[in-house]
């Protein structure tokens, strides 16, 4: 802020507090607050968007994103997950992969038409978790969207980071009926292979040969974006060329869903209505929808990508971390935590607040997690939060814990490339507390050059990434 405006920021609160000291009348008080706020914004704009200036970095330190691969509860492909976005339809339904009757909540973002044979062995894919089959099919689909020409590349560069937010449920859920039906020598030898967090990074990296640097993150609802962060710097600091980094979770089972059902963190008002269930920012959401997919980005430097000629879909700028530090599932009710971490991204993009046009949210839907978002994007970005459009997929797909981020980030990557902002859907009462602009229902066309996502994670682990449009 100028010294100019300080000095004017000090007059105006002497002016205020004179107002009320001499008991003027609410009215009076009313329009001389807007008086003197429009001249000081007609002094300073804070919701004009400022000039994009983010080439200070080398092409070699530039990291872009040349591919993307994502298996949503819209269906497999890139294609159908945008346009179930723009659309604003809900793929949320009642729970077909077991009889949910018994719980609060018995809906989900179900996968229905994932086949995994269609990308590898029906064999190999038996050995596997469910969700390692979704990292290597959206791995599959990020490489060749990627043009990625393995054949002729030196396959000890290229590496894998794929999140998770917990182990495989799925293989959890078999392995302990097993043992307490049939007792635990009938367990399945397949079972730690399939529940390792780190096995779908192995998996996409058996898979297709990829020697790299290769590991893996479980951080709750925050890893896919921490994953996609991560591999950036991995590639920046010389540890591999290529990075193919994401999410992926399935996490739909009688276990989790009877988990998060006693936590009272699941939506239990709509069974009857699974299209409505999951309403971010909407005064009447009362938890989150479970949902499961997987995206696969992959990450390269901008020479490398210019090199070959591949197709750039956006610039990866920044990325900020932050803890908490308050609670194992309930969020900062301040943001604080949160602010810090887009703070963070910002910094290092070296981007101004106002230079964001979009953001995606991490908003699950809760009573106490949306608004403490809410509140971090007041925190960052004052006056200019009411100006710029955000926006919750979750509220189309429900939450895919540590899919989410990267799903999220394939979403935002999709909205700076067709320059349209998919919608809040279900937003139909306000929550006076959550009174920014959050695209309700209905996409929005925008001319969108940056955007950051937010993905907020248990324990108090916040990731976000800034990402910017390729001129």
């Amino acid at each position: 802020m100028t010294p100019r405006a300080l000095d004017r920021r000090a007059a105006l609160r002497a002016e205020l507090l004179g107002l009320v000291r001499e008991h003027v009348p609410d009215e009076a008080i009313e329009a001389q607050i807007e008086a003197l706020l429009a001249e000081v914004l007609a002094e300073e704009p804070v919701v004009e968007p400022q000039p994009v200036v983010t080439d200070h970095l080398p092409p070699d330190q530039r990291i872009v994103v040349t591919g993307l691969g994502v298996i949503s509860p819209f269906g497999v492909g890139v294609e159908p997950f945008w346009a179930g976005l723009v659309a604003g339809r809900s793929a949320i339904g009642r729970i077909t992969f077991f009889d949910p009757s018994d719980y609060p909540c018995q809906l989900a973002g179900q996968v229905n038409d994932f086949h995994p044979q269609e990308f590898m062995d029906a064999k190999e894919a038996r050995r596997m978790s469910r969700a390692s089959q979704m990292a290597v099919a959206a791995a599959r689909m990020a490489l060749d969207h990627a043009r990625l020409p393995l054949e002729r590349m030196a396959r000890d560069e290229i590496g894998v980071l794929i999140a998770s937010g917990t182990t495989s449920m799925p293989d959890v859920e078999q392995a302990v009926t097993t043992l307490i039906q049939r007792g635990g020598m009938k367990i399945s030898p397949f079972f730690i292979p399939a529940a390792l967090p780190n096995m779908p990074s192995s998996q996409v990296a058996i898979h297709f040969g990829l020697r790299g640097y290769t590991t893996a993150i479980c951080t709750a609802c925050a890893a896919g974006a921490q994953a996609i962060g991560e591999a950036a710097e991995i590639i920046r600091r010389g540890d591999a060329e290529v990075m193919l980094a994401g999410g992926a979770e399935a996490p739909i089972t009688a276990l989790s869903l009877g988990a998060f059902c006693v936590m009272r963190a699941l939506s239990t008002r709509s069974n009857h209505e699974p299209t409505r269930a999951s309403r971010p920012f909407d005064a009447l959401r009362d938890g989150f929808v479970p949902g499961e997919g997987a995206a696969v980005l992959v990450l390269e430097r901008l020479s490398s990508a210019q090199r070959r000629g591949a197709p750039i879909l956006a610039e990866l700028i920044g990325y900020g971390v932050s803890a908490d530090a308050y609670h194992v599932t309930a969020p900062d009710p301040d943001g604080e935590g949160a602010a810090l971490a887009i703070r963070r991204a910002l910094q290092q993009a070296r981007l101004a607040p106002q230079q964001v046009d979009y953001i995606n949210a991490h908003a699950t839907s809760t009573p106490a997690g949306d608004i403490a978002e809410t509140r971090a994007i007041k925190q960052v970005f004052g006056e200019y939060a009411y100006s710029v459009p955000i926006s919750s997929i979750k509220s189309m797909i429900g939450h895919l814990t540590g899919a989410a981020g990267a799903v999220e980030a394939a979403a935002t990557i999709l909205a700076l490339h067709h320059g349209q902002i998919p919608p809040t859907i279900n937003l139909e009462h306000p929550d006076p507390e959550c009174d920014l602009d959050y695209v309700p229902n209905v996409a929005r066309q925008a001319a969108i050059q940056v955007a950051i996502s937010n993905s907020f994670g248990f324990g108090g682990v916040n990731a976000v990434l800034a990402f910017r449009k390729m001129p």
